[in-house]
């Protein structure tokens, strides 16, 4: 029986760590990198006699990330107690949401595949609920013991749960993905994943088309997209294989495993019920009135899915274009910048620069694009002396080149200096491309009878020539009609 014959069901819990400067119920620091146990104040380690007061700033950000999904923010929220016992939970149980979250319902577009395949997918979400983070178990340089950290302890977490309306790994990553990229476009979550700060729990489960879901296994703390994918189809097949093979799935937590690239039981997996969950006595409902609501409201930035459909219509970019630009704010916002320096008219060139000149060599200096050494007015001026026959792309090339290396000096004009400082200007007179025509032919005479004797790579070879003669600069669109016309007589 082949992996064709079942139908595969996930849903994800994403944990993003808030943007917060101190935790969620006490005043210490967030920051990342701390020696363990030197941000957990007496909260934190919940000594006799403490208590928690809620972070207005961690709510807001849920409100954001509600506004974001076009969610339902709840009137009213509760905090829960959430009971288990583990080494780095000091208090014995987790604060966290239950019955009444702050964020309820709610859907992201999701972008799979590239190309003809590509498709677009909604994703409906189920809640979005605040709580705290746990500390964490150190197992290495302890001389066979385990020591605690509870620097975590009490960091704000919004927990985002989806509906199990993903079918395949694919569309698993590019959940994923959207995500990530949303909590970081509206600035609630730095989605540093290698420092914890997004975190992804896959729920995976197989059925026949058409049964009831089947039992699900859930794969803990996936810190890379990577990761993702392959703990899940590893999952799938397990899934499938111990199925057809007669045996039963239990519902367990597992662990992923990247050097073996397999997942493996942690314990078998709670419900609800064995969390004991009540309402915390030392925390009052969050009461969030329309006017906190409508303040948030104003302070949203544009939001992906509409800057992207904005694109398309105003600027003609294809779906592609769109979604590459929007991927993330940081090479929205430098694409924006460059076609408001350039105009609207050069939209699609700018685009074409953005997205390959420009985002080709940050990820080769493994920078991100605020921290290029070329802003969007300069590249705006680059991209404005391709359109107006100035120069070509080619040497348009030398100049990008020059300006990431610091030439030019600064503002739209850098373009102009590097071109006149080099006589980079293109050759754009037909007399002057004419008589140098005149001159490769008949230097060439071998590749002009190739040509007419059927051979069209010569015709290339001539014009590679032509374009050599003159250093790069003669306008290649000019080079190619005059040579043609001149093998034709």
């Amino acid at each position: 029986m082949s992996r064709n014959d079942w139908e595969v069901v996930i849903g994800l819990e994403v944990h993003a760590q808030l943007t917060t400067a101190s935790k969620i119920f006490s005043g210490a620091s967030t920051a990342f990198g701390a020696e363990p146990n030197r941000q957990a104040c007496a909260v934190d380690l919940a000594l006799p006699g403490v208590l928690p007061v809620l972070n207005r700033g961690a709510v807001e950000r849920a409100i954001r990330f509600g506004l974001a999904i076009d969610a339902k923010i709840a009137p009213r929220s509760v905090f829960a107690r959430k009971n288990y016992f583990y080494p780095d939970l000091p208090k014995g149980y987790q604060i966290s949401q239950f019955e009444l979250p702050v964020v309820s319902g709610g859907s992201i577009t999701i972008r799979v595949g590239e190309g003809d395949k590509a498709y677009e997918k909604s994703v409906q979400l189920t809640r979005a609920h605040l709580e705290e983070d746990a500390g964490k178990s150190l197992h290495e340089d302890f001389h066979g013991m385990s020591g605690i950290d509870l620097n975590r302890a009490g960091t704000p977490l919004l927990e985002i749960v989806s509906e199990p309306d993903m079918r395949s790994s694919a569309e698993a990553v590019a959940y994923a993905r959207s995500l990530h990229a949303l909590v970081r476009w509206i600035e609630i979550c730095d989605g540093n994943m290698q420092e914890g700060s997004f975190r992804c729990d896959a729920n995976v489960s197989v059925r026949k088309p058409g049964a009831p879901l089947g039992t699900r296994r859930e794969i803990k703390n996936l810190n890379s997209f990577r990761f993702l994918q392959q703990a899940i189809e590893y999952e799938i097949q397990w899934q499938i294989d111990t199925l057809e093979d007669g045996g039963r799935i239990q519902q367990a937590t597992v662990l992923f495993d990247p050097e073996s690239g397999e997942t493996r039981v942690m314990r078998t997996k709670e419900d609800a019920h064995d969390y004991r969950y009540f309402p915390d006595p030392d925390l009052l409902p969050v009461e969030i009135s329309p006017n906190w609501i409508a303040r948030v409201r104003t302070e949203m930035p544009e939001l992906p899915q509409s800057m992207k459909r904005r694109f398309i219509e105003n600027f003609g970019l294809s779906a592609y274009d769109a979604t590459t630009l929007t991927a993330s704010r940081e090479i929205a916002n430098f694409y924006q910048a460059t076609v408001d320096a350039a105009g609207s008219e050069l939209a699609k060139p700018c685009a074409n620069w953005v997205m390959g000149e420009l985002a080709g060599r940050a990820n080769k200096a493994d920078i991100d694009l605020n921290a290029v050494p070329i802003t969007p007015a300069q590249l705006a001026g680059l991209v404005r002396r391709i359109g107006d026959n100035t120069i070509s792309n080619n040497i348009a090339r030398k100049v990008f080149e020059a300006m990431w290396n610091g030439e030019g000096g600064d503002g739209a004009n850098a373009a102009d200096r590097i071109i006149d400082a080099q006589g980079l200007r293109q050759v754009t007179d037909s007399g002057a491309i004419e008589s140098l025509i005149d001159q490769v032919l008949a230097a060439n005479q071998k590749s002009v009878e190739e040509f007419r004797a059927g051979k069209e790579k010569a015709f290339n070879a001539l014009v590679g020539q032509a374009m050599k003669a003159s250093r790069g600069q003669a306008n290649p669109t000019q080079v190619n009609e005059i040579l043609k016309r001149k093998l034709s007589e």
